[in-house]
């Protein structure tokens, strides 16, 4: 009687010894599948940001940024502190167009210094201002982007000769503007170019698309 009821004590503590490995292993395994969602969520969050990063990169080099004006050179059309979307995957496929607006460095030496003019003159034209007139190949150009006569032609007041990658451009004011007709600056690359300006957004009630032709 007593050895059987030291063997059935014995087989309770058996059964209770087992319950509870039972229940250390379900909470080791818990554990592992916790650490295991934990780091994949953190390789996912990490693999999404650097996705995220990757497109701003990309949508900033190729296709468009912000930018503010500073000036009045652009007047009337643009504005001091307009804010504009510059877009840049048109010139990727094509060339700058005539009257286009366009956003450029001025100087090679100067990376951080961007200048908006508008486009008047194209590769391997020939440029001279008589006057207050533009003309291209001996051709008056009809244009009614200035808002003022040209008081100065400056380099202009001699033809020039564009290369086979230069534009000449100017600002719409014209008489308030350093541009091609500035020694400093002159013809402008086709490498010197950034972009298109596309939108105004700021200020509100001028957003839109900008008109270049």
């Amino acid at each position: 009687m007593h050895r059987l009821e030291i063997y059935m004590e014995e087989n309770k503590e058996r059964s209770g010894l087992n319950g509870q490995e039972d229940k250390l292993d379900d909470q080791v395994l818990e554990t592992k599948e916790r650490q295991i969602n934990y780091r994949r969520e953190i390789i996912e969050m990490i693999i999404y940001f650097a996705v995220v990063i990757a497109a701003v990169l990309l949508i900033h080099q190729f296709v468009g940024q912000q930018i503010e004006v500073s000036g009045s050179s652009m007047e009337s059309t643009l504005h001091n502190e307009d804010h504009l979307i510059l877009e840049k995957i048109s010139y990727e496929i094509d060339k700058p167009k005539r009257f286009d607006i366009v956003v450029f460095r001025p100087y090679n030496e100067d990376k951080d210094t961007y200048y908006i003019k508008r486009v008047i003159g194209l590769p391997k034209e020939t440029i001279q201002i008589v006057g207050s007139d533009i003309y291209i190949d001996g051709q008056l150009l009809k244009e009614d982007y200035g808002n003022a006569l040209i008081a100065d032609g400056g380099i202009a007041k001699e033809s020039i000769v564009l290369g086979e990658d230069e534009y000449f451009l100017l600002g719409d004011n014209r008489n308030n503007s350093k541009d091609s007709r500035d020694l400093s600056i002159g013809a402008v690359k086709r490498s010197a170019i950034i972009g298109r300006a596309w939108i105004r957004i700021w200020p509100f009630h001028d957003f839109g698309v900008l008109k270049h032709q």
